[in-house]
């Protein structure tokens, strides 16, 4: 007979192959590497996303890793920046590439513009200007209206980043600095090296090891591909096979952590693109009911989220006014617990810290329950 897993089962795996059950010991590059990637579009959110996660966790070490080359951000999964390895940006971009053609033709903004056009010449084009060195998008799409003219610059840009891996440079991601939004090429970016095996297969064990278990609409809605169904099958065999409490299959490594449901769950504060509430199509695992009152779908920008006992339970803001930084933490429908409140303040104290050493005041308020953020 099939196990049955209930949704904190559920919560409590997912919650350990995310690293959010206990701060990892490991590097900052297994750990990405482990979480295959996260989305990174925003600059600098998602250095908060690594420091719930990691043990010692130090956000200008991270960004070395982004000078250095050791990490870098292209457009991966769903078709968004994602922080990987050199290794995982050669090895996942031609899997997600259908993900990226399907996103080019069908988008709201640049399909129609580029409808048409000889494709294979354009990205060569952008290959040859972006090479010798890294340029805005607005360099870019000058330099690429001198060839394409009549055509929207915009559009060709963006063309360009969908059909070939081009990189973010630094210093935009830089923790503690910014700059404009500028690529180059993979392949002019990092040292030249053999791509990793790759296979549509070895992507789907990946994704479990990260976020499993889950259906297969989960790993489709995670990567933006379609059609996995026809791929899991022949696996079948070799995984673990086991339904939630609505009958749906689930699929897992066999020797992945299942932790006990009643295992703790400490607080964490995720960041506002956290591939944990992105990265499933059914949510529940983690997201409450009362997370979907509150209109966030219509909300920019994205929330940051609080996890308390491993659901969502509120949002969090930074506020920085001169030489002051205040942490505003707003649970859902009530009030914390004052065990969850003194939990709470202890982690984002810890946060302060990271995001804010030097400020002369650093100030940590509850907001009231209620709707909005």
């Amino acid at each position: 007979m099939t196990q049955v897993l209930s949704r904190r089962a559920l919560n409590r795996a997912t919650l350990e192959r995310q690293l959010l059950l206990r701060r990892s010991e490991l590097s900052v590059a297994a750990a990405v590497e482990h979480l295959v990637g996260l989305q990174a579009q925003t600059p600098h959110s998602w250095y908060v996303g690594l420091w719930s996660r990691l043990a010692g966790f130090v956000p200008g070490r991270a960004a070395d890793l982004l000078t250095d080359r050791t990490l870098v951000r292209i457009a991966l999964m769903r078709s968004t920046i994602h922080l990987v390895t050199p290794r995982d940006a050669r090895a996942l971009r031609p899997l997600i590439q259908p993900v990226l053609d399907r996103d080019l033709y069908r988008n709201h903004t640049h399909g129609k513009p580029v409808a048409g056009i000889e494709m294979a010449k354009l990205v060569a084009d952008g290959i040859e200007l972006l090479a010798p060195r890294p340029l805005t998008n607005r360099q870019l799409g000058e330099q690429l209206g001198l060839r394409w003219p009549g055509r929207a610059t915009a559009s060709l840009v963006y063309a360009i980043r969908n059909q070939a891996p081009l990189v973010q440079v630094p210093p935009r991601g830089v923790w503690g600095r910014s700059g404009p939004i500028a690529h180059t090429t993979l392949d002019a970016w990092l040292r030249p090296a053999d791509a990793a095996p790759a296979s549509l297969e070895r992507l789907i064990l990946r994704y479990l090891s990260a976020f499993g278990p889950a259906e297969v609409k989960d790993v489709q809605m995670w990567s933006g591909l379609t059609r996995l169904r026809e791929i899991v099958e022949p696996m079948r065999p070799d995984l673990r096979v086991f339904t939630d409490e609505d009958g749906r299959e689930l699929f897992d490594l066999p020797d992945a952590p299942r932790p006990d449901p009643d295992t703790p769950a400490p607080p964490r504060f995720l960041y506002d693109f956290d591939n944990l509430l992105l990265s499933h199509a059914d949510r529940s695992r983690v997201i409450t009911e009362a997370h979907g009152r509150q209109g966030y779908r219509t909300q920019r920008p994205a929330p940051q989220i609080l996890l308390v006992d491993g659901f969502t339970a509120g949002d969090w803001t930074v506020d920085r006014t001169g030489a002051s930084v205040t942490i505003t933490v707003r649970p859902y429908d009530r009030p914390l617990s004052a065990g969850d409140t003194e939990a709470v303040a202890a982690e984002a104290s810890a946060l302060l810290g990271v995001i804010a050493p030097g400020a002369e005041s650093a100030d940590i308020v509850f907001a009231p329950p209620g709707r909005g953020i």
